[in-house]
C-alpha cells in the first residue's frame, strides 16, 4: 500500500506541475489527494507552494553554488522548497530529514538522496544575511520587458522586491471602518480599506461569519469609490464575481445588477451576498448580449490577465504567457462599447483590470477615445488619492510597489468615463 499523502509531498507534486506543466495553484488544489489532508495539512501545503514559488529566485542564487549542475526539475524543486522553508524559520534538522525522505518516495529521485542531504546541510550554515542579499525573483520574459520599457528596470526591480513580501489581508467593511480596524488589530489605510497581518483563518476573525466584511485588496475597492455617491442609483456590475464590489455598491445604498456570465462564479458572488446580508440583483448572461439600461453607473471590471496580482498568486508567472492578450484586448473594447451603450445620459463608467500592461488599461482608454468624439475621460476623485497615482491620459495606475513600506497593493488601472457635455454627480 502506498504511504498516505503528507503535505510536504502534496505541495512538492503541486509545485512541480506549476513549474513544470503550467497548471495553476488552483486547478492544483482540486485535486483528490489535496482532500486526503486535514483542512490545517491543506493550509501547509499551499503555504509551501507558495512561499517556494515567491522566494524561487532567492533559493536558485542559493543553491547554484552547491549545485555543479542542475538536477532534474523535481530533485530541484525538492531543494528549492527545503531552502525556503529553511530560511524562513523551519527547524534546519527537521527540514532537511523530511527533503531526504521525500526523495526516496519515488523511484527516480532515490539515488539523488544523498545530494539532497549534502546540498540542503551546506544550505543550514549559511548566514542569514546570504538569503536576504539574494536576488528576488524576476518576472518571467513574456512581461519583464515590457514593464521596463512602460516604467524602466529600477522601477521593475521595486515592483519584484513588492512581489518577495507576503501579502497582507485587506478587507472592506460596510460601515466603521475605523471601528473595525480597532476590532481586528487592523490599520486604516488612507483609501478606507482595512489591512490585517492575519495568517491562518481569515474566516475565523470577528465580524466575518456575521458578514460585516469581506476580504478585497485595497487596490481593487478604489474603482468603486470613483463612482462616487452611488445612493439610490441603478448601478450594474459587469463581470461581477465573486462580488466584492457588488457588495461595496450594495452597501452604499446602491441598486445594484450583479452581471457574469459563468454560473459557478456567481454562486459565490451569491453565498457573499447571503453572509454579508447585502441585496442585488444577480443575473447569469454574456455582457455582450445583455442589455436593460439605462444604468446611472457602470462598474466594468473587465476580463484580463491579472499581471497585477502576482504578489498574491506567484503561480501566475509560470502559468500565463502573452498568448491570448490580443484577444482580451479586443474582448475589453467590446465590452467598453457595449456598455457605454447602456449608460444613462447623466451617468458614468469606470473600467478598471487587474493588470500591469498598459494594453489593458492605458491605451485601451486611448483607443477609446480616438474612436469616440462624444466620450470623455473625468478626472478622478476619491479618498486620499495620491496624484502620483493618476496617468497623462487621466486614468489611475496603481502598481505593487507603492504603499511598499505599509505592505505595497495589487496592480490596477482603472478610469471613469462619461458622455461629453452630461455632467454627473460626484
Amino acid at each position: 500500500m502506498p504511504a498516505p499523502a503528507s503535505p510536504r509531498l502534496v505541495a512538492l507534486d503541486g509545485l512541480s506541475q506549476i513549474v513544470g506543466e503550467g497548471r495553476m495553484l488552483s486547478d492544483v488544489i482540486s485535486d483528490p489527494v489535496w482532500q486526503e489532508l486535514s483542512p490545517p495539512e491543506r493550509a501547509t501545503a499551499q503555504r509551501l507552494i507558495s512561499e517556494t514559488l515567491r522566494y524561487l529566485g532567492r533559493a536558485d542564487h542559493l543553491l547554484t553554488s552547491n549545485l555543479q549542475r542542475q538536477p532534474p526539475l523535481r530533485v530541484m524543486n525538492l531543494l528549492r522548497m527545503a531552502t525556503v522553508e529553511f530560511m524562513t524559520g523551519g527547524a534546519a534538522h527537521g527540514v532537511v530529514n523530511e527533503a531526504v525522505k521525500l526523495a526516496g518516495r519515488n523511484k527516480k529521485t532515490a539515488p539523488m538522496k544523498g545530494l539532497v542531504n549534502a546540498v540542503l546541510r551546506k544550505i543550514t550554515v549559511l548566514d542569514a544575511t546570504e538569503w536576504d542579499k539574494a536576488p528576488d525573483t524576476m518576472l518571467p520574459k513574456w512581461l519583464r520587458p515590457k514593464l521596463a520599457k512602460a516604467w524602466s528596470k529600477p522601477v521593475v526591480a521595486q515592483i519584484e522586491r513588492a512581489h518577495a513580501v507576503p501579502p497582507p489581508v485587506d478587507v472592506s467593511v460596510k460601515s466603521d471602518a475605523a471601528d473595525w480596524a480597532e476590532k481586528l488589530g487592523g490599520t486604516l489605510l488612507p483609501t478606507g480599506s482595512v489591512r490585517i497581518a492575519a495568517r491562518g483563518q481569515v474566516s475565523a476573525l470577528v465580524g466575518f461569519d456575521t458578514g460585516d466584511w469581506w476580504v478585497q485588496d485595497a487596490a481593487a475597492a478604489l474603482p468603486v469609490q470613483l463612482l462616487g455617491d452611488v445612493s439610490g442609483k441603478r448601478v450594474l456590475d459587469i463581470c461581477a464575481a465573486p462580488g466584492g464590489k457588488t457588495m461595496q455598491l450594495a452597501a452604499k445604498g446602491a441598486e445594484v445588477t450583479a452581471l457574469d456570465i459563468s454560473e459557478a462564479r456567481m454562486a459565490r458572488l451569491t453565498e457573499n451576498l447571503a453572509r454579508t446580508k447585502l441585496a442585488a440583483k444577480t443575473v447569469v448572461a454574456d455582457a455582450l448580449s445583455y442589455e436593460d439600461g439605462p444604468f446611472d453607473a457602470i462598474l466594468l471590471d473587465a476580463p484580463c490577465s491579472a499581471t497585477g496580482t502576482i504578489r498574491r498568486h506567484p503561480d501566475l508567472p509560470y502559468v500565463k504567457t502573452l498568448t491570448g492578450i490580443d484577444d482580451l484586448v479586443k474582448l475589453q473594447r467590446a465590452l467598453l462599447t457595449r456598455a457605454l451603450g447602456q449608460i444613462a445620459p447623466h451617468g458614468r463608467l469606470v473600467f478598471c483590470t487587474c493588470s500591469l500592461l498598459r494594453e489593458e488599461g492605458e491605451d485601451q482608454i486611448k483607443w477609446l477615445l480616438s474612436q469616440n468624439d462624444d466620450i470623455e475621460i473625468i478626472p478622478p476623485h476619491a479618498p486620499s488619492l495620491d496624484p502620483a497615482w493618476i496617468s497623462p491620459e487621466g486614468g489611475v495606475r496603481l502598481r505593487p510597489d507603492y504603499w511598499a513600506d505599509m505592505g505595497g497593493m495589487d496592480g490596477f488601472y482603472m478610469a471613469i468615463l462619461q458622455r461629453k457635455g452630461k455632467a454627473s454627480p460626484a
